[in-house]
C-alpha cells in the first residue's frame, strides 16, 4: 500500500498527527531518529484546550489520573479564574512523557508503524510525492510518500531540507531544568523570583521526585546539552538559593535558552511543518506543546480529506492560514510573559499595572484566553453567532431521540465533521436535508440540547477538530458553500441556497 504520509518526529505532536491521519484513513509512518523515547518531559500538562483536543478523540481517560488546575497567571502574574464564566483549567504535573507514552500505546493499537533508529536526512520533492532518506539500523535508505510533515523540533531537519524560512529570535540568557529525586525542596510551582533578574522553579511530581528550573541571568546561553553537568545544576541552585542539592540524583537534566523561532510558513508544495518544527519557543506553561497538538488536529482531518480525495488541495493552506497567526500570536505572548516573569525589578510597576488590570473581568478573560487556548477563533466567513469560528465547548450535553445524553466531545471521536440538529426546529430540518449528500465526510445528530434550556443554535456545524464552521441562525454563509469549502463536493447535485 502507498504510503500517504510521513511524519518525522515521534514527540507528542507527531504522534497525535499520526493518530488523526490514521482515522482519516490515510497510510501513515512515523520516523524517529531517536531508539526510544527519551523518558524527560520538558512539559508538564498542556493547556486547556489542549486537554479538549484529545477529550475529542477520547484519549484523555488513557492518562489515568491527573490534576486539573488554574492556570491563573499571565508571566507570573496572577489573575482569578473563578470571575471567569467558564472554566479555564489545565492539566498540571502530568509528565510529557506519560502523555508520549499513551499516545504511542494509541497508535500500537490502531496498527501505525513507528520507526525508531531512523534518522531523516534529506527529502526530494517530486510532482506525486516526497522520498526521504534516512540512515537507520540496517545502514542508508530511502521511503516515499504523497506528503512528509516534520514535527521534528527546533532544529527541524525537514525545515531545513524544504528551504522554508525562519524567523529567529536570539537567545539572550541560559537556563537548566532537571528531574531530580532524594532531596525535599519547598514547592515553587510557579517560580520564586530573585534579586537581580533571577529565578528558581520547584514542581513536586509525587514519589518523591520533583522538577527544578534554574534562571540564573548570568548563565550563558547556546550551551550544549551534552556537556550538562549534574554539579552545574546543583551549583547554580545553591548560589540563588542558598539550599544544597548536590546529594540529590538527577533523572535527566536540560539546558537551554530564551531563543524563539517562527518558520515564515507551515507548507511548502507537499511538504508540512507542525509543533517546535513551525513555532519554536522558550519553555512557558507548556504553551508550546499545548500549541503543536492543536496543530495536528488542525491539519490532520485536511490532510486526509486531500488524500483520499474528498477535498481539493488548497484546503491544506488553509491550515497555514488558521495556525501561523497562531504561532505568531504565541511567540509574541510567550516573549512578553518571559519579560514580566524573569524581569528584575524594573518590571515591578508594569507588574502592578497589569494585576490591575487583570481585577476585571475582560482583561482576566483575555489573558485566560491566551493561556488556556480557549481564545483562539478562526474567520469562517460574516456572521453574528458568538460560537461561529470558536471551539465548540465539548462538555454541552445533547439527548439523542433514544434518550440517551451523550457530550459533544463524544461525537467527534471519529474525526468526522458534525451536524447537529435542534428536534423540530424548521432549520434544522432544512440543514439536515441539505447536508445528506456530505454523510459519507460528516455525521449529522439530531438531538435536544439537554444542559440548557435554550439551544445552542437550531443547527451547528462542527468541523473535526471543534470548530463551529456555521451556525443557523448566525452565519451568513449559505450551508452548501460552508459544506464544499470544508468537506469537498456533494456526492450528488443540489440546489443552492435551500439553507441559506
Amino acid at each position: 500500500m502507498e504510503t500517504g504520509v510521513i511524519i518525522v518526529g515521534a514527540g507528542p505532536v507527531g504522534l497525535m498527527l499520526a493518530g488523526e491521519l490514521h482515522l482519516g484513513g490515510v497510510n501513515v509512518a512515523v520516523f524517529d531518529k531517536l531508539t526510544a523515547p527519551s523518558g524527560e518531559s520538558r512539559a508538564l500538562g498542556f493547556n486547556r484546550r489542549a486537554a479538549e483536543s484529545l477529550d475529542q478523540r477520547g484519549l484523555l481517560p488513557r492518562l489515568g489520573e491527573f490534576r486539573w488546575g488554574p492556570m491563573g497567571h499571565f508571566g507570573g502574574v496572577r489573575f482569578d479564574l473563578g470571575m471567569l464564566d467558564e472554566d479555564h483549567s489545565g492539566v498540571l504535573g502530568l509528565s510529557q512523557a506519560r502523555t508520549e507514552a499513551m499516545l504511542g500505546g494509541w497508535l500500537a493499537e490502531l496498527g501505525v508503524p513507528v520507526h525508531r533508529g531512523h534518522e531523516v536526512t534529506a527529502l526530494r520533492e517530486r510532482e506525486d510525492g516526497v522520498e526521504v532518506s534516512f540512515t537507520g539500523p540496517q545502514g542508508p535508505g530511502a521511503a516515499s510518500a504523497r506528503y512528509v510533515v516534520g514535527c521534528d523540533g527546533p532544529h527541524s531537519t525537514v525545515r531545513t531540507a524544504a528551504a522554508i524560512p525562519v524567523q529567529e529570535w536570539q537567545p539572550t540568557r541560559g537556563m537548566y531544568t532537571a528531574e531530580i529525586t532524594g532531596v525535599t525542596l519547598r514547592p515553587r510551582p510557579i517560580g520564586e523570583r530573585l534579586p537581580g533578574g533571577h529565578m528558581v522553579v520547584c514542581t513536586p511530581l509525587g514519589e518523591g521526585r520533583c522538577r527544578i528550573v534554574v534562571h540564573d541571568k548570568d548563565l550563558p546561553p547556546r550551551q550544549d546539552p551534552a556537556t550538562l553537568t549534574f554539579t552545574q545544576v546543583a551549583d547554580a541552585w545553591q548560589r540563588l538559593t542558598g539550599e544544597t542539592i548536590h546529594h540529590a540524583q538527577a533523572q535527566w537534566m536540560w539546558s537551554c535558552d530564551n531563543a524563539a523561532a517562527l518558520a515564515g510558513t507551515y507548507r511548502r508544495g507537499r511538504v508540512l511543518l507542525a509543533g517546535d518544527a513551525a513555532h519554536a519557543m522558550p519553555p512557558l506553561a507548556a504553551w508550546g506543546l499545548s500549541a503543536g497538538l492543536q496543530d495536528a488536529v488542525n491539519l490532520g482531518w485536511k490532510l486526509a480529506a486531500v488524500l483520499a480525495g474528498r477535498a481539493p488541495e488548497d484546503l491544506l493552506d488553509t491550515y497555514h492560514g488558521e495556525r501561523h497567526p497562531v504561532g505568531q500570536q504565541l511567540i509574541r505572548n510567550a516573549r512578553a510573559a518571559s519579560m514580566l516573569y524573569l524581569g528584575d525589578a524594573d518590571m515591578d510597576p508594569l507588574r502592578g499595572v497589569l494585576g490591575e488590570l487583570m481585577a476585571h473581568q475582560d482583561a482576566a478573560g483575555h489573558l485566560a484566553g491566551i493561556v488556556s487556548g480557549l481564545g483562539i477563533g478562526y474567520d469562517m466567513g460574516p456572521g453574528e453567532h458568538p460560537l461561529l469560528g470558536r471551539r465548540m465547548p465539548p462538555h454541552r450535553e445533547l439527548a439523542l431521540p433514544d434518550g440517551t445524553v451523550v457530550r459533544v466531545a463524544s461525537l467527534l471521536h471519529s474525526a468526522r465533521g458534525v451536524l447537529i440538529c435542534t428536534r423540530g426546529t424548521e432549520g434544522a430540518g432544512k440543514a439536515a436535508q441539505l447536508a445528506a449528500d456530505w454523510s459519507d465526510r460528516i455525521d449529522i445528530v439530531t438531538a435536544a440540547w439537554a444542559d440548557h434550556p435554550d439551544p445552542v443554535a437550531e443547527a451547528v456545524l462542527v468541523r473535526p477538530d471543534g470548530y463551529v464552521a456555521w451556525t443557523a441562525p448566525g452565519s451568513d454563509r449559505d450551508l452548501s458553500e460552508v459544506l464544499a469549502h470544508w468537506f469537498g463536493t456533494p456526492r450528488a447535485s443540489h440546489r443552492t441556497g435551500a439553507c441559506a
